[in-house]
């Protein structure tokens, strides 16, 4: 049968709350085990470190827009929907810090800059007519901001965010690039937990550039050290990094 747009499969054994499982005895978990799974196929798996993920396959549209109208206004859970791939994922404290600071870190070059923004956060980036939708970690109109300032974007008929941000520490079975590049994303950054990595729009799919193409003076060493410093003071880290942006800039007039 099809629930939002699921097709679910009927099972002989019934499958105990997800719940009811983590608060669950040692012996009940152990039965669950050996109910369902091949004794040689278990194995104790590590806690994620910066996500956790749910993929639902052969997902509507509709069952899509169903999920996003049913979920809270103020989740947490993020929401990737690729030609009838949902994955739901639940960002933990490390992906969560690293999107703080990596959002905090584009705030300031804007501002030590004079640059314009219009910040999107994780707003809901849909197409319907690409079956593709997204909820990225932040998400930054810059160069068009003028285009959207002030009103309600509408990718229809407005340009697409000019730098999109996405924190994913562990695997995602859905290709962001392909997806973001379809979206029409000038600039998106991904960020593993180790490395930054940037990827320009160039004839409808992405290559991977050293710099990014609206902080060109910008180096890749800048923001690692920016998110070490960070794990001591962000205040310090802030105060040195724009000292940095200043001390740059001042060294530029003056050639």
């Amino acid at each position: 049968m099809d629930y939002l747009g699921f097709r679910s499969t009927t099972l002989d054994s019934p499958i105990p709350d997800l719940e009811d499982l983590n608060s669950a005895q040692p012996s009940k978990l152990e039965l669950f085990k050996s109910s369902f799974l091949d004794s040689s196929m278990v194995r104790t798996l590590a806690p994620p470190i910066g996500e956790k993920r749910v993929v639902l396959p052969n997902v509507t549209w509709q069952g899509y827009q169903q999920v996003l109208q049913a979920l809270p206004a103020t989740r947490a859970a993020r929401l990737t929907y690729d030609c009838g791939v949902l994955e739901i994922s639940m960002p933990l404290e490390e992906h969560e810090r690293a999107s703080e600071l990596i959002g905090l870190f584009i705030r300031i070059l804007v501002v030590e800059l004079g640059l314009r923004l219009k910040s999107m956060r994780s707003t809901t980036l849909d197409r319907a007519d690409l079956d593709k939708g997204a909820e990225p970690d932040n998400a930054y109109y810059i160069q068009n901001q003028p285009k959207v300032a002030g009103k309600t974007v509408d990718l229809r008929t407005d340009p697409p965010p000019d730098i999109v941000v996405e924190v994913d520490i562990t695997h995602t079975d859905i290709d962001k690039n392909r997806l973001y590049a379809s979206l029409g994303i000038p600039e998106f950054w991904r960020f593993d937990g180790e490395v930054w990595r940037i990827y320009c729009l160039v004839d409808n799919g992405y290559e991977e550039a050293e710099t990014s193409p609206t902080f060109g003076f910008v180096e890749k060493e800048n923001l690692y050290r920016f998110l070490e410093e960070a794990k001591q003071d962000e205040v310090e880290a802030e105060i040195n990094l724009r000292s940095w942006i200043r001390d740059f800039l001042s060294r530029s007039e003056q050639v």
